[in-house]
């Protein structure tokens, strides 16, 4: 007798760990991701990477994303998807305005920060509207970490 086939989507969690240490967030988003062929099948085995993403505006408005790889998949054919292609990504006009004004400023970027399967099955991706640290933000935070650890040791 067959094995009932689990039909449960499994948690997939692609991070940008990075992203933490080198930019301050300013506001975050969850926008969807404009997929084709075997690329949703990649994402599903987690077969993904952001760490170097980025997201710019098209010459229409659009929100698009840079950057990121997601690997060929493995059982695809002749029909298999370029890895690093730039993406559409899909958010309301209220947020698409919001973003590209503040784009605009000096020294703001957008990157991704985390991918993930929603609910439905849709492959969705949260940005942030970041700014980089300088050096010394991130001594000033790695010294706030130690002081948060020590706090924590000495209650125990």
């Amino acid at each position: 007798m067959a094995k009932a086939k689990d039909t449960a989507p499994r948690a997939i969690h692609i991070q940008n760990r990075r992203a933490g240490y080198e930019y301050s967030f300013l506001a975050k988003y969850t926008a969807g991701m404009v997929l084709v062929g075997t690329e949703i099948k990649s994402l599903r085995v987690g077969n993904a990477n952001i760490t170097e993403g980025y997201c710019t505006f098209g010459s229409n408005g659009t929100l698009w994303l840079h950057g990121v790889t997601i690997a060929q998949y493995t059982q695809g054919t002749y029909n298999n998807h370029e890895p690093t292609r730039p993406r559409q990504l899909l958010l309301t006009k209220k947020e698409m305005r919001q973003l590209h004004d503040k784009s605009q400023e000096q020294g703001l970027t957008i990157i991704p920060l985390h991918i993930f399967i929603s609910d439905r099955g849709f492959a969705k991706v949260d940005i942030a509207l970041a700014r980089g640290k300088k050096l010394y933000d991130k001594r000033e935070d790695l010294k706030a970490k130690d002081q948060k650890r020590e706090m924590d040791r000495a209650q125990y």
